[in-house]
């Protein structure tokens, strides 16, 4: 297969379709917040609006038709092959996962997919599967039941912090088509949009999800290469345990995005956030400019 990110970028094109973000009613709080240096984001639920309000990881449903039908297209498995039980084989592999990297001291373990796939083919007894023809495929089951749009205005914020100089980077929990979507949804290169490579960090790569905060250590140890404290960087996201919790945890100052009744996440029973708050609110990723004092 020729150039399988760029594939995978049409993908998403192709199966996207406009998402309106759902109200949630929560008042923002946009007073500036002064002397910020560089701006560090979630990506679901944050930058681009999702069907489930999460990575489809998250979310346990049966779907032993659409990966039966998935897996047979991409000719992964034969079409007569029974599809009974291959969502409980996919979501106990996970779990299997989880636990190892538990019992390991990962208290909050992340998956490779692509792994996991290979897991589930070996135990189907189904051909060994091409690494580009695996990828295409747990991208197009990830459109299939996450359907996810860029929220309005997403470019153009991203410019006018880019215009404005001011370094980007990411904490997501995010899976290795994660990045090519967005970069789909902005036509453009993450470094091109602004994210800086040293500054990206993906839960897949570190076998770890939030709320775990060695992905906010490991964040802050590469600000700190750029002599930028926590203290003078904000972090954005839409759940107050996963994103605000974690984030305050390291000294970041936060942003809550509360623009999307699918992806609000407010855990207001969790003792860790029953008495947090984030430093600023938004509704609008329009509104983070004025809030960070950007022109």
């Amino acid at each position: 297969m020729s150039d399988i990110n760029q594939q995978i970028r049409e993908l998403f094109l192709q199966r996207s379709r406009s998402l309106e973000p759902l109200a949630t009613g929560v008042e923002p709080s946009l007073k500036p917040l002064p002397g910020i240096r560089a701006v560090i984001f979630d990506i679901y639920g944050t930058l681009v609006c999702s069907g489930v309000g999460d990575i489809s990881l998250a979310v346990e449903e049966d779907r032993d038709g659409v990966i039966h039908d998935l897996l047979a297209s991409h000719e992964l498995m034969a079409n007569d092959h029974d599809a009974a039980g291959l969502s409980d084989c996919f979501h106990a592999l996970i779990k299997a996962d989880h636990a190892t990297k538990r019992t390991d001291g990962i208290e909050y373990p992340e998956v490779d997919i692509l792994e996991i796939w290979r897991r589930l083919l070996d135990e189907r007894g189904t051909v060994e599967p091409h690494d580009d023809r695996l990828k295409l495929f747990a991208a197009e089951y990830e459109c299939s039941v996450n359907p996810v749009w860029p929220y309005p205005e997403l470019s153009e914020t991203l410019r006018s912090f880019q215009a404005a100089g001011v370094p980007l980077g990411i904490v997501s929990n995010a899976q290795f088509y994660t990045p090519l979507m967005l970069e789909a949804f902005l036509n453009a290169g993450l470094i091109e949009s602004g994210f800086e490579p040293d500054l990206q960090i993906w839960s897949f790569a570190q076998g770890r999800g939030k709320p775990s905060l060695e992905l906010f250590e490991a964040q802050a140890a590469r600000l700190a290469k750029r002599e930028i404290r926590t203290d003078e960087c904000v972090f954005v996201g839409n759940d107050m345990l996963k994103d605000i919790w974690a984030a305050k945890q390291l000294g970041f100052h936060t942003v809550l995005f509360a623009g999307d009744q699918r992806s609000l996440r407010l855990h207001e029973t969790d003792s860790r956030c029953t008495e947090l708050a984030p430093d600023r609110i938004v509704t609008q990723l329009s509104q983070l400019t004025s809030v960070l004092a950007v022109d």
